[in-house]
């Protein structure tokens, strides 16, 4: 007798029983060693530059799925603390100014600025 998958999924999901996670190797574990060290070296190395070193020892996937492992291996930078400020519309007003020299009147100096 045959039985769908999906009803053995869910009669373990009903009893409890976590589902397995079956973690297929990826094309890059063969060269993990070698990226793991270089980056260990260079953390600032593009992915490029560390997809030719690969490309040399035969590599066979393409530049923009290893770039996306790379970026998956890369240490996450902290992250930064700033305040976002929000207003509403018209609370807040930015100008731009500037000084376009003196006008003389009357023997006094004027600043001219113009916004």
């Amino acid at each position: 007798m045959c039985v769908h998958p999906s009803t053995v999924q869910l009669v373990l999901a009903r009893a409890g029983i976590p589902r397995a996670k079956v973690l297929q190797p990826s094309i890059i574990d063969t060269y993990r060693e070698v990226t793991d060290h270089t980056l260990a070296m260079y953390p600032g190395l593009p992915a490029s530059r560390l997809y030719e070193m690969v490309r040399e020892r035969e590599y066979s996937s393409g530049p923009d799925h290893f770039s996306h492992l790379i970026a998956l291996m890369r240490p996450r930078k902290p992250a930064e603390a700033y305040l976002r400020l929000r207003t509403r519309p018209f609370e807040q007003a930015q100008v731009d100014r500037g000084h376009f020299g003196k006008l003389t009147i009357d023997r006094a100096g004027v600043h001219r600025w113009r916004l």
